[in-house]
Formats: structure tokens, sequence, C-alpha cells
């Protein structure tokens, strides 16, 4: 079961001639073994927000996401692991029930509202969340994704528990976990953000919304050619990259968040982006229950 002090998730090194080759030493974050449901960024942003759920002595809680989200299925299982009572605002208006993110979110006790794509854009407006204040009396709200300031704690976390190194790579959604990286890592560190989807330039006020630090620090970027047509989307010759990087090395990915990250640093490692005799950093940040989706939607 996981406990707000969960063991550290192990590293991994990849041994790849292009890595020899370049003199790149690569090593893996492999946050997706911090727990076989609750993984990766997803349970780094959640361990304080639940601590502060308990703290104000709240009832339940209530967050938000789409039909496949991982945030969601992570949320899932921590009200099921930690018995809180759980409402989901689900983006679309009809749950379909052979979904496995939300069939998996039922078997976990959870409540699931659907919500019309409309009235879900609203999920950030103060108006809408005093209404579902007071429709969930008691209720803790978590925003969609996790990243608030509880969420930046859990993130400064996983930096302090990394080994030295020149750059540090992780995959950019809501920019909560790059955001929580910058108060953790050293300055002298790069910190390199690939951000999943499209027309993501808005990202950069986002982390320095979320850590108002970000604003004064020059050590990090968010690159934004790698998203592979969008959010959700994905090419064949990224697919067949994941696909390889499991079979060749025990590394399974998605498309959809660090499969994006991993194939983008592979490119930028061919291109001679870093300096030799570099140490990078990768975080891998789970959401490994999204390959269930797509097989699901026939995409894979």
């Amino acid at each position: 079961m996981l406990t707000s002090s969960h063991a550290e998730s192990p590293l991994q090194t990849i041994n790849h001639p292009l890595l020899v080759e370049k003199k790149i030493d690569l090593i893996i974050k492999r946050d997706d073994l911090l727990h076989p449901t609750v993984q990766g960024n997803k349970w780094r942003k959640l361990k304080y927000n639940l601590l502060e759920l308990k703290r104000q002595q709240c009832q339940s809680l209530v967050t938000f996401g789409g039909a496949f989200s991982n945030h969601l299925y992570a949320t899932a299982m921590a009200s099921k692991l930690f018995q809180i009572p759980a409402h989901f605002i689900v983006r679309g208006p009809h749950i379909d029930p052979q979904n496995p993110t939300l069939r998996f979110a039922k078997a976990c006790g959870v409540n699931l509202h659907p919500v019309t794509r409309i009235e879900y854009r609203r999920r950030h407006e103060s108006d809408y969340l005093a209404q579902l204040q007071s429709q969930f009396p008691m209720a803790y709200i978590i925003p969609e994704g996790g990243s608030n300031k509880f969420a930046l704690q859990g993130c400064q976390e996983l930096a302090q528990s990394l080994p030295k190194s020149d750059y540090l790579c992780c995959a950019v959604g809501s920019g909560g976990t790059l955001a929580g990286l910058l108060s953790g890592v050293d300055e002298a560190t790069q910190v390199l953000g690939f951000a999943v989807l499209k027309g993501a330039h808005y990202l950069n006020a986002e982390v320095t919304k979320l850590n108002p630090c970000a604003a004064t620090k020059t050590n990090w970027q968010i690159l934004s050619q790698f998203h592979d047509g969008g959010y959700g989307k994905f090419s064949a010759a990224l697919w067949q990259f994941c696909q390889h990087m499991n079979h060749q090395y025990h590394l399974p990915l998605e498309p959809i968040y660090s499969g994006k990250m991993f194939y983008g640093l592979w490119q930028l490692i061919q291109q001679d982006y870093f300096p030799r005799g570099s140490t990078i950093v990768a975080i891998h940040t789970g959401g490994l229950q999204g390959l269930d989706g797509l097989r699901y939607r026939q995409l894979i």
C-alpha cells in the first residue's frame, strides 16, 4: 500500500551504441514503478493534496478529467486505498461503461459525473468551483491533472531524490511536474520539458504561475516541437520507437506522455544537442494505463 513516505522508485541506465558514440550517460527515473496503479507524477501530485485533505478534515474529494485520464485512474485507486469517497467530473455528456479507465474507477467505488464539454470548460472558474463545493459539502477539490501548490511539493521531492546530472527531462502536460522539479533541482542542471500538446507556448506562463520562482530561473525551457501531431496523437514512427524501447531495454512506454519525451530526447541526442560527456536524467512519469485506452479505441 502507498503511504505518505513511500519507497523511492528505481533508476535504470540505458546502454545503447548511440549513447556510447556520443559519450552520453542516460539514467531513467522509473517513477512508473512507484506503485502498480498510482504511478509516477500522479502520486507525486496527489501525495500532499491528500495530506491537505486530511488536515482540513474533508470527507471526500472532487476532481476532473477526460474519459481516458491518467489522473482519474490514479486518483480512483488512491481514493480506494485511503477510503476517501471520490466524485469525478468527466468531460463528455455520456459514460461509456466499457471504457477501461472509467470501468476501473467505477470498480474502485468512484462516483462518475459526466458533463458537457461546455460545462467542463468552466472547471477553473471560481463560481463553478463554488457551485461544486455546495453540491459536495466537505469535499476537497483537486484541479484537473492534480497541478496546484500541493502537487509541487511532491514533484520537488522527486527532484531531490535524483542523482546529479547536467540535464533533467520530463514530459509536460499541465506544467505542474516541471514547476515542482524547479524547486528541488540543482541550479547547474538544465531542465528540459517536452510539451505533449500543440501550441504549448502558454505553458511557460503556467509554470511561472504555479511556481513564481521559475520567473527568475534561467535553467529551464519547454520544447514544443515534439508533440507529434498534438495531444493524444502520435505517428507510426513514435509508436514503433515505444515498442523498440520496451523489447530492447524493458522500458515500457505509451505514446502520449513519456513516449513523446523519450522519442524527442533520442532525436536531440542524434542531433548532438547535448555536449559530449553529458549526464542526462529522464523521468518516466508513468501513465501506462493509457495503453489500455489506446487498444480499446483500436489506435494501437
